[in-house]
């Protein structure tokens, strides 16, 4: 694993704020539930993944890097932020995405544009055929003489996750007497990061359906950085918030939306945390979150994602209410 400290992209630490009025509409007491705001690191919109890239982008420069190459889809919270980091930085920045040219609109895909990413479309490929493309293009790049470094999909890996890592370590000073942090699952890193700080029994990971076995991909990129053992069996992950895939708008998350929203004023996005708090409102349901314990909402970001959301949107305009005195 790298040893290169990470390179500073984020303001941290993130605050946690009090959620009353989400608590009780969850059925929990008003001061059980508190919201960290990891949608507000900063660079690039904010979000999660500038945690994970202070760590794999630092590696990348300290090793000469001059181009940043990553993975994932048209609307990728990973994909804005790494073109961002670029920016900040002065570096080139290649996102390989899934898809063709105008098969996405608006949201993280005009962000990339805005912060100067070049895209290379992978057309329609599964994970394997984006990593193939992604190779395609780092080798491009040495041919032409540049010196490319592939960030992982999803920004995770074991040295990533030290960001959340970190996260959990603020977690522990702002929120004595802890007990479960939620928060959406999907590359692994995030998730993986805070089980190493706070132990498998303390973090609830909601698979929002960007891999197969979300569960390994957390042990692998966890055990590395704790001494306890974490095994994917022990690890408490809910997969009752895919729906119909990654990509589609289910109706526990459009009710997660509108109460976050209604209640504390919280934008949610609808693939990540909307499934997240769909997630800790069916565990309340069936009690695996209970009124007395301290519980903690990881808003992981992801607005732009929300206005690349047509189904989102959609439903979203249709609660404007006409004024009638």
């Amino acid at each position: 694993m790298s040893q290169h400290p990470p390179v500073p992209l984020g303001t941290f630490p993130t605050p946690v704020e009090p959620a009353p009025r989400l608590a009780a509409a969850l059925g929990l007491e008003p001061d059980d539930l508190w919201v960290k705001r990891d949608d507000l690191t900063g660079l690039g919109g904010g979000g999660n993944k500038v945690r994970k890239l202070e760590w794999t982008v630092g590696a990348a420069v300290a090793e000469g890097a001059d181009t940043l190459v990553t993975t994932g889809a048209p609307q990728s919270n990973h994909a804005r932020l790494t073109a961002a980091a670029g920016a900040r930085l002065g570096l080139d920045v290649v996102l390989v995405l899934r898809g063709s040219p105008g098969g996405s609109h608006s949201g993280n895909l005009a962000l990339d544009g805005l912060f100067g990413a070049r895209i290379a479309w992978a057309g329609e490929v599964d994970r394997p055929g984006l990593d193939a493309a992604a190779d395609e293009v780092r080798a491009r790049l040495r041919a032409v003489g540049a010196r490319p470094a592939l960030i992982p999909f999803g920004g995770s890996s074991t040295l990533s996750a030290r960001g959340y890592a970190d996260c959990g370590a603020e977690l522990r000073e702002q929120v004595p007497r802890l007990r479960t942090v939620v928060v959406a699952l999907g590359s692994g890193g995030t998730m993986a990061g805070l089980v190493a700080a706070l132990g498998s029994d303390s973090v609830l990971g909601v698979d929002v359906g960007a891999l197969a076995e979300p569960a390994a991909a957390v042990a692998e990129f966890a055990a590395p950085l704790t001494d306890a053992e974490v095994a994917p069996e022990g690890l408490r992950v809910r997969r009752d918030q895919v729906g119909a895939g990654y990509a589609a708008l289910t109706g526990p998350v459009t009710e997660a939306l509108r109460l976050a929203a209604r209640t504390e004023g919280l934008v949610l996005d609808p693939t990540y945390t909307g499934r997240a708090l769909a997630g800790l409102r069916a565990a309340v349901r069936d009690g695996d979150i209970r009124p007395g314990e301290k519980t903690v909402f990881l808003h992981t970001g992801g607005l732009p994602g929300l206005f690349g959301h047509a189904a989102a949107v959609t439903f979203a305009e249709e609660g404007v209410a006409s004024f009638d005195a």
